[in-house]
């Protein structure tokens, strides 16, 4: 198969598989020849913020000169970027070759009666084997949805875990409880594998620390006063470490969420940990931060207009937290442009977004696909919520127009509520006829 038909049958692959057990990931791994398993491997998972670790310790590595292989999702343009080396997406060559080798072990597995692997497993092979293949030190795992039952879970013997912040979403499968939830993202630890966790929830903290003790896991906690927030721009995010010896430096990650410097420490802790007995030198970990490009959080990419992945409730709230941060005049300048699919909890979304953000308007559109949420639907939420107008667009481009003329002065067009939506816009503005400076014009 071409690329372009690799592509297209994996995408089609939901239509005709169902979700397997671990025991089926591994089987499917060994006939790939369990790649990559004696790799040092860094497993994360959390219901926000893990994208954001795994792409900090990512680049922190790279730093001091490691090989580094990262599975993640979802994607946001080109299904590439799911499996990428030293932060560059597998090209179309690498992706089809390790495409075959995926396609003929789901075969024999099908023929055998095991059944094909699901959409995330196949990719997850695909990845592993991408990784085997450029001889890579380490691996960071980012778990999809939960932890317990995740394919990325097949892998027995991490170096490390790692347990970002926690809170409801995917309810209606993890359970309607922080605790439930806790307990599927920490179903990723292993016996006696150390754990680096946000203790900011207690809720879920406690339910990390139990299962860490039946893990005899040595279990390390990461509370906000680990860190100190110096500045926040529109441009960026500087804060500093409180502990004696790092205290008098300063960390700048170019993303402007004040949440961004939790994440950073979770990923300096288990950088740390990771490269123990080894020479390490900060000032490259500085430098490689404070210059380090992670799309769909919190990125301007106008002058303008910024794009969010938060997608769940505790994301909107660190959202709405990070945009009172950069407001100097309470944000009545600015537009939200909002999004969402069917299996989140939009209407609480939308709630805490008109109650704690003061804005000029809110435009609703549509993303692709068959979970999308009617316009009509999100409008009349937002409507029940707020006495600001409301504008539903179906069409993206329409809505990015409305939320751009209802802007004001220095005010931005946030969108969020979904990284679908976010990888939208970022092909929308690949158009270079699109032009958000006065408004959209289409050539």
């Amino acid at each position: 198969m071409t690329y372009q038909e690799a592509a297209a049958y994996i995408e089609q692959i939901p239509r005709f598989t169902k979700k397997h057990g671990l025991d089926h990931t591994k089987e499917f791994l060994r006939r790939l020849g369990n790649p990559a398993a004696d790799r040092k491997i860094v497993h994360v998972a959390g219901t926000n913020g893990k994208g954001s670790v795994c792409v900090y310790l990512e680049t922190i590595l790279m730093a001091e000169g490691k090989r580094v292989g990262f599975f993640t999702s979802p994607h946001l343009v080109s299904v590439n970027e799911r499996i990428r080396v030293n932060h560059v997406p597998i090209d179309d060559e690498g992706f089809t070759r390790v495409f075959h080798a995926a396609y003929e072990a789901a075969e024999q597995m099908e023929e055998e009666g095991w059944g094909h692997p699901s959409y995330f497993e196949f990719l997850f092979g695909m990845g592993m084997k991408a990784f085997a293949e450029t001889d890579v030190e380490y691996i960071i795992l980012e778990t999809g949805l939960g932890g317990r039952l995740d394919s990325t879970n097949s892998v027995e013997r991490p170096e490390l875990v790692i347990i970002t912040s926690i809170s409801l979403d995917h309810t209606e499968i993890l359970g309607d409880t922080i605790e439930q939830i806790a307990a599927e993202k920490a179903g990723i630890m292993k016996g006696r594998v150390p754990v680096i966790y946000d203790g900011n929830c207690e809720a879920a903290s406690a339910v990390i620390r139990r299962i860490a003790s039946e893990n005899e896991a040595p279990c390390r906690e990461i509370s906000n006063h680990a860190y100190e927030i110096q500045e926040v721009t529109r441009k960026y995010i500087a804060f500093s470490r409180v502990n004696a010896y790092d205290k008098d430096v300063i960390f700048q990650i170019p993303i402007c969420g004040c949440y961004q410097a939790m994440n950073a420490e979770l990923a300096l802790c288990a950088a740390e940990y990771l490269l123990r007995g080894e020479t390490i030198h900060e000032e490259r970990w500085q430098s490689a931060l404070s210059t380090l490009k992670w799309e769909g959080r919190m990125e301007r990419i106008r002058p303008h207009l910024v794009i969010d992945g938060a997608h769940n409730p505790g994301a909107v709230k660190a959202f709405t937290e990070s945009v009172k941060a950069l407001s100097a005049n309470g944000e009545t300048d600015s537009v939200i442009l909002f999004s969402a699919v069917n299996d989140k909890n939009y209407e609480q979304m939308i709630q805490y977004l008109c109650k704690n953000l003061n804005v000029r308007a809110y435009v609703v559109t549509e993303v692709e696909g068959a979970r999308k949420v009617p316009a009509k639907e999100l409008a009349r939420l937002f409507a029940k919520f707020t006495e600001k107008e409301v504008i539903g667009k179906e069409n993206l481009k329409d809505a990015l127009c409305e939320a751009e003329a209802r802007r004001r002065g220095d005010g931005d067009v946030y969108c969020l509520g979904s990284l679908y939506l976010a990888g939208m816009i970022k092909t929308v503005m690949e158009d270079k006829s699109v032009n958000l400076e006065g408004g959209i014009s289409y050539a």
